[in-house]
């Protein structure tokens, strides 16, 4: 007998494997399309599955992953950083928007208070993993209005913490705007403070501990236990799960051992996310839509329209011109991800009723519907404009050269970067290097650097050149095959030990190899020469051509 959880899973994943490449094929991006899933499947849809609360409690695993990698990525010094533009242009405009959004709701539509500031906030979050993934697409992220866009993202993403905490205070009976406030307030900073105190003191050395082993399962497993583990203590105090997770990413995200768990945990969070979305979409009522279509609709068009109207002035107080003001209020001016996931918490905590749920569920579904619409006349409206630099902006993980590999190859080639002033990434599967090597203050992170999300995490996408000192041929090769097939226009430059191997490198796709044999018997054959008293330009010609004839060997077969 087939088990009926088995069935939904198939079920759901075969949704999603239709579904989602239509959606990115009609340009919606991944997320509509784990929502258009949903609903397919859903009692609004096919009723094919009705197990969905079952489903939705599983799903929020993929909200406490995607908290945690947030809170990885959001390094304070990359704030600070960017501080103009995050903390002004950014907070402006949460709080404009979201006041806005709350007095219509409390005036218009007769909210209890404490529900229209949660709901004007949440809407005025927009969708980060949508709007990214559209700038990298259209390749304006180094665009001014890419940046600027990014920096209103990022201290959106900010936002969501304090929702996720407001949120169990508006659960709270009898709740009173003073002492009360004050005394969950308070419990809830010593909460923070001590999972602070204990993360910093704790997860680091057990990350070491853990390193040390060189078993890639149990890395896999402690940094899964770090996450869930975190979140369910804060559950237990009376906080989210979403927000411990986020607490756990803070603290790591100035670990040496950062990509190596951001790696570990992205497919974790990618299926469970897009599982979250999904359940989004079975949650939706579509009969609402049905009924009273003019209504749904003429609420998003509501909401866009406020959220750029607060946007565009905005943009242009802090001296972006009228088309990169015009573009960053058209493509923020959709709900997001994240007021799904505050509105799902409210609803299970009675925040929300039922109905209401429904009908803010499927005011943010249907804007982000408009996001690829939107983003298109955005881009229409730059697209004369050249690409340039801000210096209080900076994009996350902006690594011009990535060092796969640290030992004495690796080593010698940071010190020369070093020393002409070229910054770089490096990474290196022994944890004890690591370690020294942090301790000297160069750049080196821990991780598997077979594990393809390692590389991305450590910056391949927007590297200017990778270099591969590995002393394994067969663990280099694996490397440059992978980094080849996802990264075709990148600079790869590999080590290798002799000629054959150099030629299978090249095969892989590096851009060059170097045998590390050649030179060395190059530069023992010029000390010899030198010695010899044999004149210096015949000496230098000899060994070039030999180089040229040993590097043309390699190239041959390519």
């Amino acid at each position: 007998m087939i088990s009926p959880y088995l069935l939904d899973i198939i079920i759901l994943l075969f949704a999603a494997v239709v579904a989602v490449p239509l959606s990115r094929a009609a340009r919606l991006g991944a997320v509509p399309g784990f929502l258009i899933a949903g609903v397919i499947v859903g009692p609004s849809g096919l009723g094919l599955i009705s197990n969905i609360s079952e489903i939705g409690n599983l799903a929020e695993i993929g909200v406490v992953l995607l908290l945690f990698v947030i809170g990885i990525e959001l390094k304070p010094s990359r704030l600070w950083k960017m501080k103009r533009l995050v903390f002004g242009l950014g907070t402006l405009q949460v709080t404009i928007t979201g006041v806005l959004i709350g007095a219509v709701s409390y005036i218009f539509f007769d909210f209890p208070l404490g529900t229209a500031i949660l709901v004007g906030l949440a809407l005025a979050l927009s969708s980060t993993a949508f709007v990214l993934q559209l700038l990298s697409e259209q390749k304006l992220l180094t665009s001014i209005y890419g940046r600027a866009s990014f920096s209103v993202l990022l201290l959106q993403d900010l936002a969501v913490v304090p929702l996720l905490i407001f949120v169990p205070l508006l659960a709270m009976p009898e709740l009173s705007m003073g002492e009360n406030i004050g005394l969950v307030l308070a419990k809830s900073l010593l909460i923070l403070g001590s999972v602070v105190l204990l993360g910093r003191y704790f997860l680091h050395p057990l990350l070491h501990r853990v390193a040390l082993s060189n078993s890639p399962e149990v890395f896999t497993a402690s940094a899964v236990l770090i996450v869930l583990g975190t979140a369910l203590v804060t559950e237990h105090a009376g906080l989210s799960m979403a927000m411990g997770a986020f607490l756990a990413g803070l603290l790591i995200s100035d670990s040496f051992y950062r990509h190596q768990v951001l790696a570990e945990i992205q497919p974790f969070r990618g299926l469970l996310l897009g599982l979250f979305f999904m359940s989004m979409g079975m949650s939706l009522n579509l009969d609402l839509l049905i009924k009273n279509p003019l209504f749904a609709f003429g609420m998003v068009a509501l909401l866009v329209f406020i959220k750029a109207a607060v946007l565009f002035p905005l943009a242009r107080c802090f001296g972006l011109k009228n088309r990169d003001g015009i573009a960053i209020a058209l493509v923020l001016a959709e709900g997001g991800e994240f007021a799904m996931v505050i509105f799902s918490l409210a609803f299970q905590s009675n925040v929300l009723t039922e109905e209401l749920f429904q009908q803010l569920l499927l005011i943010v579904l249907l804007s982000m519907l408009t996001t690829p619409v939107l983003a298109d006349v955005a881009k229409r409206l730059i697209k004369d404009q050249y690409m340039v630099t801000d210096d209080d902006i900076e994009l996350p993980v902006k690594a011009p050269i990535v060092l796969v590999g640290f030992g004495r190859v690796g080593h010698r080639i940071g010190e020369i970067l070093s020393l002409v002033g070229k910054s770089f990434v490096a990474l290196d599967s022994n944890a004890l290097l690591v370690s020294n090597e942090r301790a000297k203050g160069n750049p080196v992170y821990y991780g598997d650097v077979r594990n393809h999300e390692l590389l991305e995490a450590a910056g391949a996408r927007n590297a200017q050149t990778i270099v591969v000192t590995l002393n394994d041929p067969d663990t280099a090769e694996v490397v440059v095959s992978s980094l080849r097939k996802t990264h075709p226009e990148i600079n790869i430059f590999v080590r290798g030990h002799n000629l054959d191997q150099c030629r299978k490198l090249r095969k892989l796709g590096a851009s060059a190899a170097v045998s590390e044999n050649v030179e060395a018997s190059l530069e023992l054959a010029r000390m010899v020469l030198i010695s010899t008293g044999y004149e210096k330009e015949k000496r230098e010609a000899v060994l070039d051509d030999f180089r040229q004839i040993y590097h043309a060997q390699i190239d041959d077969e390519v």
